[in-house]
């Protein structure tokens, strides 16, 4: 199959977000002098302190990443168990946990559980021979806002697609606000985590999928033929798809703007191009 669109040079992203960060978890005030008073509880999702991560880790459930101040004592054990199950360990600040623990003692590690078990790429892939269907599955390049990878998995789900692939770091996990935004849809559709976004292309690419990279300059996509094997890879709502992904990517794809603002939100433009694909794949 011959490719039908030249590669564009990078330009502007085709759509940005101003990310909405919510309410601030915590205040000021309150208590003794110097104290913080956390608002509200903490997040179902998040596991505190030494011997509940060490526990956690043993159980196997899907862990999205385990956050550390310190790399002493039994920490030094918690990061190599998380090493070897292939979870993400990330250096944070002490005032970070605290944040996120609510003042709990986190004792310089705590864990992000993940609201359901990861799906692996092969099995995405699986998903669309079982069904008889051409693949058709979303890449996200590094979305950090819950609400809008959780409005992506929802347009996802919507359109038919196969699976959701997601990167391990500098991204949002499957977190229960991406969980309450995509509405159910979390619960229907395979999401999988990979710890590299561009080889997972070329490995999309190896197993016959045509891979369409969403970005300001490239072909109208209503002219792209998507009634083939397809994944559209939508990038962060601020730096889009990234250029060693962009290069990996077969067609660059863009949707035209004909107002004054010249961009949509990531899962406004994942939805159009969602339902676009799927009548194309299913209509022929």
């Amino acid at each position: 199959m011959e490719k039908k669109y030249n590669q564009k040079p990078r330009g502007e992203k085709s759509y940005s977000d101003n990310r909405n960060r919510g309410p601030k978890q915590y205040g000021k005030g309150g208590g003794e002098k110097g104290q913080r008073r956390f608002d509200g509880e903490k997040p179902s999702n998040i596991v505190v302190g030494r011997n509940a991560v060490s526990e956690l880790l043993k159980t196997g459930a899907p862990v999205d990443k385990i956050l550390v101040s310190a790399r002493e004592g039994s920490i030094t054990v918690i990061i190599a168990e998380a090493k070897k199950a292939g979870i993400p360990v990330v250096d944070s600040a002490a005032d970070s946990l605290d944040r996120l623990s609510h003042g709990e003692n986190h004792q310089g590690v705590l864990a992000m559980v993940a609201e359901k078990h990861y799906s692996t790429v092969e099995e995405i892939l699986e998903i669309a021979r079982e069904r008889g269907e051409k693949p058709l599955i979303v890449v996200c390049d590094g979305i950090e806002d819950p609400h809008n990878l959780g409005a992506v998995i929802r347009c996802a789900e919507c359109a038919g697609a196969h699976g959701v692939i997601i990167p391990e770091r500098r991204a949002c996990g499957l977190t229960p606000a991406v969980s309450k935004a995509s509405a159910g849809a979390i619960l229907h559709m395979a999401v999988a985590k990979v710890g590299n976004i561009a080889q997972t292309i070329e490995k999309l690419k190896e197993n016959g999928v045509w891979t369409f990279a969403a970005e300001a300059d490239g072909v109208d996509f209503y002219e792209a033929d998507w009634n083939i094997p397809c994944a559209i890879v939508l990038g962060g709502e601020d730096s889009g798809v990234s250029r060693l992904v962009r290069e990996r990517c077969d067609f660059t794809v863009s949707i035209p703007m004909f107002g004054k603002v010249n961009s949509l939100n990531v899962s406004t433009a994942a939805s159009v191009l969602l339902c676009h694909a799927a009548r194309k794949q299913k209509l022929g």
